[in-house]
């Protein structure tokens, strides 16, 4: 009988990075408990709703939700949902749901995450789908009549794709993506949250240049990190290692313009990049005083610095002239 071989360190910190999954759904989880923001479908992915988040918690998760969703609403106004989403380290996020239930739907939306974390999401997908009783699953039943379920590692049917690889590993990622039928001459946006940090500089500027030679007309939305060179940022990155999570693409994180020259040096044509203190402030002002209302917050001063150190960096080729580089959060 063959020895199990020993976990080394880049197991290790592979399990400490499919952790920040759990970690995001259960903040995202809490935050809508609250009434931060709606999500039909989040219950359905994580069960409980946890130990209380502290407001300034919630409140980035706020913006980062907000912000994010903007600019992919944009997206699919700007191309009229002709298009397909690339979501890559996907995790557990609800976006595909959303959208559906929005009657926005590109043509086709794909999910990329390790081939652990995507098993979870699949088995939680089918048995929501085999109990009828849950009726807010109904609205997205019909997509499923034609599932290909080709391993316990993905999904597949005309509008909704989800891919168990690991990004690091390029060729089976652009393999896969090709398998299920991903089409580069479409408008294609891809999104990334906190994903490329834990890749190195290497990895992730190969990831960008591909999908900029691949992709003539596309958007790609990456919320990130930032300002990592001062003492919060510091101590984010401590706390981070002291769970043996390592920010390998953190030279990146130095400041928006190094976020906007990765993309920049990748062949991308319009970059723009915006402090989540920013995105925060240009937010409805009226939505953002209703939740500002739900928790009292005491440490203003620490809400700021937590919203000076991540932003949303987006990257635009638009070889179809559909007016993507004028996309602002508004």
């Amino acid at each position: 009988m063959a020895s199990k071989q020993p976990f080394t360190d880049s197991d290790i910190a592979d399990e400490a990075v499919r952790a920040t999954c759990d970690d995001a759904s259960i903040c995202k989880r809490f935050a809508t408990s609250k009434g931060y923001w709606t999500d039909l479908y989040v219950q359905y992915f994580v069960r409980q709703v946890g130990e209380r988040k502290a407001p300034e918690i919630n409140r980035g998760y706020y913006g980062r939700v907000k912000g994010m969703n903007l600019l992919i609403d944009a997206f699919l106004k700007k191309t009229q949902c002709d298009c397909q989403v690339v979501n890559l380290g996907a995790g557990l996020d609800t976006t595909f749901w959303r959208l559906k239930v929005e009657n926005i739907m590109p043509k086709k939306f794909f999910e990329v995450d390790f081939p652990m974390i995507v098993a979870r999401k699949i088995h939680h997908i089918n048995t929501l789908l085999c109990c009828c009783v849950v009726i807010v699953f109904t609205v997205t039943f019909h997509l499923f009549n034609f599932v290909s379920l080709t391993d316990g590692h993905s999904l597949d049917s005309d509008r909704y794709c989800i891919i168990g690889a690991d990004l690091r590993d390029f060729p089976t990622l652009e393999e896969k993506l090709k398998k299920f039928q991903i089409n580069p001459e479409l408008p294609t946006l891809f999104l990334s949250e906190c994903v490329l940090v834990y890749m190195t500089a290497e990895q992730s500027s190969k990831l960008v240049h591909w999908v900029a030679d691949t992709f003539p007309t596309a958007m790609f939305i990456n919320y990130e990190q930032v300002n990592m060179n001062d003492r919060f940022g510091e101590i984010m990155i401590e706390n981070l290692q002291r769970r043996q999570c390592n920010l390998a693409g953190v030279d990146l994180c130095q400041s928006l313009d190094s976020q906007k020259e990765r993309f920049l040096s990748a062949g991308w044509k319009s970059v723009n990049a915006l402090d989540m203190m920013t995105v925060y402030s240009m937010l409805p002002q009226e939505d953002v005083a209703r939740i500002e209302r739900l928790e009292f917050l005491d440490e203003k001063e620490l809400l700021q610095q937590l919203l000076q150190h991540y932003c949303i960096c987006w990257a635009v080729k638009d070889k179809l002239n559909l007016g993507e580089a004028s996309i602002l959060p508004n």
